[in-house]
Parts: C-alpha cells; structure tokens; sequence
C-alpha cells in the first residue's frame, strides 16, 4: 500500500485551522501536507515499523526523562513549518527554550515549530529519495539534526545543517546525537527485526 496524494484546489486553500480540523474529522488517518499544500494520507505502517518506531521513541524519551533538556514527540504529532507544510516526523524533540517561547495557541493544534531534532524511519513502503527530500525540508525549516534510519539496508543516514549527508551502515554500533541532545545515544542493533 503506497501513499495518496489529494490533488483538489478546495484541498490547496485550505487555512491552517481547516486543515486542523479536516485532520481531527479525518483522525484515523495519517495525513501530512507539504509547502504547495498538497494533502497526502499514508497507510499504516507495518508491524515491524511500529516496533522500531516504540524503540526509537523510548529511547529518546528515556534520555530525555533523565537531562529534562526538552519535550519528545511521537509519530503522531504534527508540526506546522514556516512554508506553510505540516509534516509529523516519527521520533522528534524541542529544547525547553524554543518550547516555551511559543504561545500557548501555537502549542494547540500543529505546533507552529520545526522540532530541533527528527527521526524520519523507512519503512518497506516508503521511498528513500521521497524521504531524504523530507528530511531536507526538515533542515530547510531549521530542524539543528536528523536522522533518516533505513532498518531493511541497516542504513542511517545523518542530516545537519550545512553538511553533506552522512551516511552511516551496519546496526553494530551506537549514532552519537552530539550537543544537539548531549548525552543521547541510540542504540541501533535495538532495530533489527528479530
């Protein structure tokens, strides 16, 4: 199953708030929409996904638990970028700083806020060129550090802000998240499908 992109110019006018609440009515779906305002709905990802997604998730939460240095997100919040895009990344994090000098309006909803770091995890059915192209919006909208993990090449693919992408193979070792997260370490042999 592959994604589907709604193609309507209803769809495109969309303001953030109808866009808002088009998600709420439509909240068993998972729905991005990108800068030119194209709506896109992707399936559910596959039990193995899910798995690494809950690792990925845990890890960083659990790090995060221990330095209180920011606020984690899950694979289903969702964030509004200056372009006008919404994209939910599968694993993300903003420093305290940059939370709380939001309102309490841009809190609600989609955070208006790029995260200052994204996990972005392929699964079978994604594309890598689809997804790099994601993780450079990411980058593009000021997200610090991302990772783009790819469990099926037990490849990783690091993304920081005026750097070549970085590649990274084999799921022997630990990704160092640097001081973007101090301390944050990542376990990836955790990944493998078992």
């Amino acid at each position: 199953m592959t994604a589907i992109t709604l193609k309507s110019a209803v769809l495109e006018r969309l303001t953030d708030e109808e866009f808002y609440q088009f998600c709420m009515d439509n909240r068993d779906q998972r729905i991005e929409r990108d800068a030119n305002h194209q709506i896109t709905i992707m399936p559910p990802t596959n039990s193995e996904t899910g798995a690494s997604n809950s690792e990925i998730n845990y890890q960083l939460a659990h790090w995060n638990r221990q330095h209180e240095l920011g606020k984690t997100f899950d694979s289903s919040a969702g964030f509004t970028l200056d372009t006008g895009a919404m994209l939910s990344p599968d694993a993300s994090w903003i420093a305290w700083e940059n939370w709380n000098a939001l309102s309490l309006d841009d809190r609600r909803g989609f955070a208006r806020i790029c995260p200052d770091f994204v996990v972005e995890l392929l699964s079978p059915t994604d594309r890598l060129t689809d997804t790099m192209r994601k993780m450079e919006h990411w980058l593009e909208a000021g997200a610090k550090l991302g990772w783009l993990i790819a469990p099926g090449t037990e490849s990783v693919y690091i993304f920081e802000p005026g750097q070549p992408v970085r590649p990274v193979v084999g799921f022997d070792q630990e990704l160092v998240a640097g001081s973007v997260l101090p301390g944050f370490v990542l376990e990836l042999r955790r990944l493998r499908a078992e």
